[in-house]
């Protein structure tokens, strides 16, 4: 699972990056110009925007598992692929692959109709899937909807995973609740029953924190209660806002805010952190995504921090790590930035500032950021499509590069994939916020939880 192997690499001294680190006059307009929203994308910049958002929208349309229409947990167009993770579907990645479907409707590449068709066949196969106590394993098998197991205990429910799922279905309620027939209507009470089903206050163990995983083989074996701030602050507001299964505001605080003590900032670049990021320093940049894709950090405030200011700055210290470039990394730059947990030269990694800067740029990082830093992911999509379009196939760029080890593999992940066409829509038009954050469910949990928000 993407936290836990992040997280166990983020124990470290960032390197190069204390709080009296000082910027060059560039470096430092650079991030003026951003924080003051001066950028405007020309023409071609757009252009190139519609080229990825399609590419990266064809992985969820055209490369959708045949049997549920979920995504694939990966595809491999270098053939070299496990015979038996052929027919895997994964449920995070599905949820960010439904709101990119919504993307292809927006800009003009498959009808809404054709999209309702699509939805349709997923929502039918995802109620008669495996579900743990309303939990969706990470996993599943296309042909069955039985769980897969993705670790050795991890054969049960996700709750981290099917929250992803519940974000992306919930958002594609609320575009087709406005329309009158009885398809759009059935889908809309279908995906508010699949959500009401999720048992969000049993994944608490009676504790006032929420834990990840339950197995009927292995039980809580794994004992993974997520407390302290990553990328799971959706899971937090979907539990709290269940209409049927919801858990206290203070499991929320006690549990997710660890009472008060994720709001201990730290200042990197002289960029403030906000929020505790779990280990004193800059995690992942897939910690600015993956809760975002629906939920507006756009005036989305706590008594913890400022969620538009936290995402912000954590985009821009991982820019400007990667402009100081203090282990001299080949490629590095204003214009090749990005690090976040991705395929890696030995595997998989969770690459971040620091000892766990591998060298391995992951495109996902910088173009997901859009919505935070305009400027400076719109000169790395620039750099991607005009100057190492070797590394762009066929649903955009590829999972991960790095210029200093000569390596790149053509392979894709749908949890990489899919956070870059819906966030650069969220910076084009907001379209993902806009909905989401109308759903009166959603509206209530973070009403409950004592957020401020833009409507």
């Amino acid at each position: 699972m993407r936290l836990i192997l992040a997280f166990l690499a983020v124990t470290f001294t960032l390197v190069g990056c204390d709080s009296s680190k000082k910027t060059d006059k560039k470096e430092a307009s650079e991030v003026t110009n951003t924080e003051t929203s001066t950028f405007t994308p020309s023409a071609s910049d757009k252009e190139l925007m519609d080229k990825i958002q399609k590419q990266t929208f064809e992985y969820f349309w055209d490369g959708a598992q045949p049997n549920s229409g979920l995504a694939a947990e990966r595809i491999h167009l270098d053939d070299i692929y496990p015979s038996n993770d052929k027919h895997i579907v994964t449920t995070g990645g599905s949820g960010f692959g439904v709101m990119a479907i919504l993307v292809g409707v927006e800009r003009g590449y498959i009808t809404k109709q054709q999209a309702l068709t699509r939805y349709i066949k997923i929502v039918d196969f995802l109620k008669k899937a495996d579900r743990f106590h309303g939990a969706w394993p990470h996993w599943m098998d296309d042909n069955t909807g039985k769980v897969k197991p993705f670790s050795k205990y991890d054969d049960g429910g996700d709750l981290v995973e099917t929250a992803f799922l519940i974000q992306g279905l919930l958002t594609v309620a609320e575009y087709y609740k406005a329309d009158s027939t009885e398809e759009s209507k059935q889908l809309v009470a279908d995906i508010q029953k699949l959500y009401e089903d999720v048992e969000w206050d049993w994944y608490t163990k009676g504790e006032d924190v929420l834990y990840w995983h339950w197995s009927p083989n292995n039980g809580w074996k794994m004992n993974f209660a997520v407390s302290g701030y990553n990328e799971c602050l959706i899971m937090y507001i979907l539990a709290a806002a269940s209409p049927t299964h919801p858990i206290s505001k203070e499991v929320y605080e006690k549990g997710w805010a660890k009472s008060g003590a994720i709001a201990t900032d730290t200042t990197y670049y002289d960029l403030k952190t906000v929020l505790k990021h779990n280990s004193d320093t800059v995690g992942p940049l897939f910690w600015a995504h993956y809760s975002y894709l629906g939920l507006n950090p756009k005036g989305l405030k706590d008594q913890y921090g400022d969620y538009w200011e936290l995402n912000k700055n954590h985009a821009l210290i991982n820019y400007k790590y990667c402009v100081d470039n203090p282990q001299g990394y080949k490629g590095y730059g204003e214009n090749c930035w990005g690090l976040t947990a991705s395929y890696s030269v030995n595997g998989y990694a969770g690459h971040h500032p620091g000892k766990s800067d591998l060298g391995v740029i992951s495109p996902t990082a910088a173009l997901s950021s859009m919505p935070y830093t305009p400027k400076e992911s719109m000169q790395f999509l620039r750099f991607m499509y005009k100057e190492q379009d070797s590394l762009i196939g066929k649903y955009g760029p590829y999972d991960a590069f790095s210029i200093e080890e000569d390596w790149f593999v053509p392979r894709y992940l749908a949890i990489d994939q899919g956070p870059i066409p819906v966030m650069i829509e969220n910076y084009r038009t907001g379209l993902f916020w806009k909905l989401f954050m109308k759903n009166g469910d959603v509206q209530n949990g973070l009403n409950k939880l004592g957020f401020t928000y833009e409507k």
